[in-house]
């Protein structure tokens, strides 16, 4: 593996039963069980690793409704990541399920878009519809690495490290971004939450929680652009990602997979 090449997991911390109707904006009419997974993603290289989004907490989880299975630091564990040694977290967008868990890297960098530290503290914030899914806590504790100087923001593209870069595309929320990832199987995308599910972009259906539904689409045709082929595009939620890739090693079966090997249904 070169120094640019990189291992991809994603690693599961939580789960939460819901219908199709939910995820799909304007509902869906086969409204049928359509349940969502929880992830954290290591970019795992020779010399480095990155961090895609930090997750929630059993208390959070409690609060939200959530179906807890372990806390994120313990799934990173088993796949050989500390998180204590992580110097570079990437956050998808300032969501509760994506920016939590303030206290599980002390020792990273945090990269942020521009947008999304304007929309999750300006006056986007005074609408109770938009800011529902964000926690105050997140947002503060972000403040607070920025004034310790552990923030470094993001206008549109920007690269974390050599074969991994971070994309800005909005939609789902202001300032969201995906993050490309160079691998031995070609460019992978980690599309977070500009696409919760294979069906949102494949299908172009827009999800249910968005900011801005053009932004949205756009979102869609950005990720499959960057990506190799569709079938390198990881979309944020959905349960089908455990079934197409496969555990790093055994024992890890439904807690964490590999990304940057072929998908089972190639």
């Amino acid at each position: 593996m070169s120094s640019d090449t990189y291992r991809v997991y994603a690693v599961r911390y939580a789960h939460h039963h819901r219908r199709s109707s939910e995820n799909f904006l304007g509902g869906d009419p086969h409204d049928v069980p359509m349940p969502l997974d929880y992830f954290v993603w290591a970019i795992v290289g020779e010399d480095r690793t990155v961090i895609l989004d930090t997750g929630f907490d059993a208390d959070m989880a409690r609060k939200r409704g959530r179906e807890f299975l372990r806390p994120p630091r313990d799934g990173l564990l088993a796949i050989g990541v500390d998180p204590a040694s992580v110097q570079d977290v990437v956050i998808s967008h300032m969501h509760y399920d994506h920016a939590g868990n303030p206290d599980l890297f002390p020792n990273a960098t945090y990269h942020l878009q521009d947008r999304e530290m304007a929309f999750c503290t300006g006056r986007c914030m005074c609408h109770a519809q938009l800011r529902r899914s964000f926690e105050p806590d997140d947002v503060s504790a972000m403040v607070r690495r920025l004034f310790a100087g552990r923030v470094c923001f993001h206008d549109g593209d920007g690269a974390v490290a050599p074969g991994v870069t971070v994309h800005h595309v909005g939609g789902h929320t202001a300032g969201l971004q995906v993050m490309r990832v160079k691998t031995a199987r070609g460019w992978v995308v980690l599309a977070a939450d500009a696409s919760h599910f294979y069906a949102n972009f494949m299908e172009m259906r827009a999800y249910a929680t968005v900011y801005n539904v053009g932004d949205m689409l756009e979102g869609f045709a950005a990720v499959k652009r960057l990506a190799a082929s569709p079938h390198h595009v990881i979309p944020g939620h959905d349960p089908l990602v455990l079934q197409r890739y496969p555990a790093p090693k055994p024992g890890l079966e439904g807690i964490a997979v590999r990304l940057d090997v072929e998908p089972r249904d190639d």
